[in-house]
């Protein structure tokens, strides 16, 4: 496991009203502070009504739901069909669906992409290292994060509205108290994740992906590498956990979507 230099977190501007850097931080990992994009829950004040009569997270996760369908016409009733070849509008299922099979994929590049443009963190992988701006490999996430066929349909809206709900329903249905969630990712290469210290035999700050996949079940974790890795997550990074929605493409593996940064983590070995 050798140690990578450390790079610029990202841009300097961003939705969070929080700088940049200090949202990448091991500090702000270790004493977060909560995260509201800008508009995304004034712009829809009746959503959040309806959700304040939800008695349980399953209601809230149908509402929410149905609310989505009717905003951005993605329940199959609402979907565009015109001429011979059907054309799905873009929602944020279907992101999910893509960066399920593969977060490298054009769907991952878009969901990267939401987080470069509202926390302000820029990826360091997609497909490859991203060592440089403008470099080869840069342009191919830029070319994929803005692909007509997935960026239609307000689809950052969308996600600004799935984050939020997440960050909703994270307060009124897990422990408020509770401002760090332990999960597990399994890997085989420190690519994606570079180390950016050692502190001990097991103990390493990793510097994540701007958007990484994580586990609540480390047995889960283990089918993805040989190395797990053990992080304190705040809350305010979650942006989607599999129990949010009662249906959706990531089922079953215990999956949380998290904003990266520099994160303490204890690697281990199966």
């Amino acid at each position: 496991m050798n140690q990578s230099p450390k790079v610029s977190f990202g841009q300097s501007t961003n939705l969070v009203g929080l700088p940049t850097a200090l949202l990448a931080s091991r500090e702000f990992n270790a004493h977060p502070v909560p995260l509201d994009i800008s508009g995304a829950r004034e712009m829809n004040k009746n959503l959040f009504e309806m959700l304040s009569h939800a008695p349980d997270l399953a209601d809230a996760g149908v509402a929410f739901q149905s609310y989505m369908n009717a905003m951005f016409g993605i329940d199959p009733e609402q979907q565009e069909n015109k001429g011979p070849t059907r054309r799905y509008r873009s929602s944020f299922l279907r992101l999910l669906k893509g960066w399920g099979y593969d977060s490298n994929s054009h769907e991952g590049a878009v969901l990267k992409g939401w987080v470069q443009s509202r926390f302000g963190l820029i990826p360091t992988f997609h497909k490859e290292v991203i060592d440089r701006i403008s470099g080869p490999v840069w342009n191919t996430y830029v070319e994929e994060k803005m692909s007509s066929r997935f960026h239609n349909n307000s689809i950052y809206t969308q996600l600004d509205m799935l984050y939020t709900f997440c960050q909703w329903a994270l307060r009124h249905f897990g422990s408020e108290a509770k401002t760090h969630h332990t999960l597990y990712r399994g890997t085989n290469s420190f690519d994606e994740h570079q180390i950016v210290e050692r502190i001990d035999k097991r103990q390493v700050v990793m510097r994540i992906n701007n958007l990484a996949s994580f586990s609540s079940d480390r047995d889960v974790a283990g089918c993805f590498g040989d190395v797990i890795l053990t992080a304190q997550v705040p809350a305010v990074k979650i942006v989607f956990f599999n129990t949010l929605l009662p249906v959706h493409p990531l089922k079953g593996e215990g999956e949380f979507l998290v904003i990266g940064g520099e994160y303490l983590a204890q690697a281990s070995y199966i």
